[in-house]
């Protein structure tokens, strides 16, 4: 395997891992089919394992390959990769390429005012708002595909979820009804009824019309701190947890407290995670197939590094331990 060159960031202090020289090349014409080849190709698998995988990854790294664009109309396309797999949608790996796109120099942005970063990703085109003040990165915030309400009061593990889409499938329930709160002190017991619910309600998590798309990507278990103020913890693939308040599920909680009639013109979600970091969610627009969102955050370069495997490291491309 030749060398492989990221340069790392964090959004809300959830780890977003940018592969900028060395990764593999990905066939296919669109983001959603090129997703569907790194699913299926060894080669190509073998670079997310190395990068994700102790001793170079961990158990909740998260990264992408960034990849050509179904069109002239975006800047590029990405795939999002984590310890199990590819993902359809990731908020704050958009946050995250924004600001890298426009720090990098890759699109270029006023000094003073709000650059514009559009990407393609399995679940559809998103656009990335970075804003500068004095040359430098202060702000961004990403407007996601249509969010949903797709089932109410499912019933799993004893209690009801809530199944929403906002570029991936999530359900979500309070924290309480589980006995927890979204606190660190409960973080293997979050973990493991998240994990739980998750795949007990994978197969009900049906696209209307892409079946690539289909599956439940995470269990969101939240604490209402207050009107339009919440906490929450996504426990993700197979028991991966974000550390930020995750940008593409606080869209499918936009969705659903749209639905409640909670979130009227002009109102702001303050979305807390299990770490005290924070997003903000509004409603843009509704549209016949769901919400128009944006999540805001912010993300920050952590450094960048060059991976390599040794022909004769028995290890591989490593291991992961949780």
């Amino acid at each position: 395997m030749e060398p492989v060159s990221v340069v790392d960031y964090h959004t809300a202090g959830e780890p977003f891992r940018i592969v900028t020289d060395g990764g593999p090349v990905v066939d296919g014409s669109t983001v959603a089919e090129r997703r569907l080849t790194a699913q299926s190709s060894a080669a190509v698998d073998a670079v997310r394992q190395l990068l994700v995988n102790e001793p170079r990854g961990h158990a909740d790294m998260y990264g992408c390959f960034v990849v050509p664009p179904d069109d002239a109309g975006a800047h590029f396309g990405v795939l999002f990769w984590h310890k199990d797999g590819y993902s359809t949608a990731c908020g704050h790996g958009t946050i995250a390429l924004g600001v890298w796109a426009v720090e990098s120099g890759l699109v270029p942005a006023v000094p003073d005012g709000e650059t514009e970063v559009v990407i393609d990703v399995p679940s559809g085109r998103v656009v990335a708002r970075v804003t500068c003040a004095g040359g430098r990165v202060v702000g961004a915030a990403f407007e996601n595909v249509p969010s949903y309400v797709l089932a109410r009061s499912v019933p799993v593990a004893g209690v009801v979820a809530d199944i929403s889409f906002g570029g991936a499938f999530y359900a979500s329930l309070p924290a309480a009804s589980v006995g927890l709160t979204v606190t660190p002190d409960c973080h293997a017991d979050l973990i493991a009824i998240g994990r739980q619910i998750k795949h007990a309600l994978n197969d009900t998590a049906i696209h209307p019309t892409d079946p690539r798309l289909n599956g439940l990507y995470g269990t969101i278990l939240y604490d209402d701190l207050g009107p339009l103020h919440q906490r929450n913890v996504t426990v993700f693939a197979d028991g991966q947890v974000d550390r930020s308040p995750c940008g593409s599920g606080t869209s499918a909680r936009l969705a659903l407290l749209h639905a409640d009639g909670r979130m009227p013109p002009g109102a702001v979600l303050v979305h807390e995670s299990i770490v005290g970091t924070t997003f903000r969610g509004r409603i843009l627009a509704d549209t016949p197939t769901g919400v128009l969102s944006e999540v805001s955050g912010t993300a920050h370069r952590t450094g960048t590094a060059t991976f390599t495997l040794d022909p004769h490291d028995s290890l591989g491309t490593g291991f992961t331990l949780r």
